[in-house]
């Protein structure tokens, strides 16, 4: 089995056990009346987006560029962790409050410029859409993305007119890794949690999904903060969207 690359210069995290599973993931199927799919990671790859945002960020405040696979693994948790993982170079510690602020700000400026600019669909997505669809699947895009640079994006990229509904991170009071994004989508579309399956790249995906009842598939195309795959304990692991949508079906009604 072969997967979509990562884009020149970026390397792809080394998958603990990624051959015993895809072995195993290959036989896998899953019905469902629903399917939620994550933004970043997933569908795009935004990261040179992000990443150039996040270093004029830095310019701003006077601090020097970040190598791009540095931020890919700060990349993950919303806006807000971004800011305060690239002001502090660590993926815990929180920037003081002035910083963080004047952080943010620029930060959703610059991105608000540049989002779209370099960010591209992975292969196969749009088939992958195309083919959930065919098969009378619901579709809802669920991301941490502010809502604004949601729309953006999923407009820039022509992915917009896939889905029914979209949660974005200013949707819901809580977001992923907790279950309110997920069950949300459900609700938006009229399907029980237990009807739908996600698809995302990242343990956020994976915990959201797990608290909201919902099975869930997790690609090799995303940024997953740098951790293995293999010990999300995800019910399959995929090269691609396209290979997940090939192993879900419809639930009769």
């Amino acid at each position: 089995m072969t997967s979509a690359g990562p884009p020149q210069g970026r390397q792809r995290p080394h998958h603990k056990g990624r051959a015993q599973r895809e072995g195993a993931t290959l036989t896998a199927r899953f019905i469902a009346r629903a399917v939620l799919i994550d933004l970043d990671g997933t569908l795009v790859d935004s990261l040179p987006d992000l990443a150039c945002a996040a270093n004029s960020m830095r310019a701003d405040l006077g601090l020097s560029m970040l190598p791009v696979n540095q931020i890919a693994s700060y990349v993950g948790k919303g806006v807000e962790v971004l800011v305060h993982r690239a002001l502090t170079e660590t993926m815990d510690d929180r920037a003081l409050p002035d910083a963080f602020q004047r952080g943010k700000q620029s930060f959703n400026r610059h991105y608000a410029q540049v989002n779209g600019n370099e960010s591209h669909v992975y292969p196969g997505v749009q088939q992958a859409l195309e083919d959930l669809r065919g098969k009378a699947i619901a579709l809802a895009c669920v991301t941490n993305k502010p809502r604004s640079f949601t729309l953006q994006l999923l407009e820039r990229m022509k992915l917009r007119a896939a889905f029914t509904a979209i949660v974005s991170g200013d949707d819901t009071e809580q977001r992923k890794p907790h279950g309110e994004p997920m069950l949300r989508a459900c609700q938006l579309l009229g399907v029980a949690a237990s009807d739908a399956t996600v698809i995302g790249d990242s343990e956020n995906d994976v915990l959201s999904a797990r608290a909201a009842g919902c099975q869930v598939i997790v690609v090799e195309t995303g940024y997953n903060e740098g951790k293995s795959l293999a010990d999300l304990g995800a019910d399959a692991i995929v090269p691609t969207l396209l290979h997940a949508a090939r192993l879900i079906e419809p639930r009769p009604h």
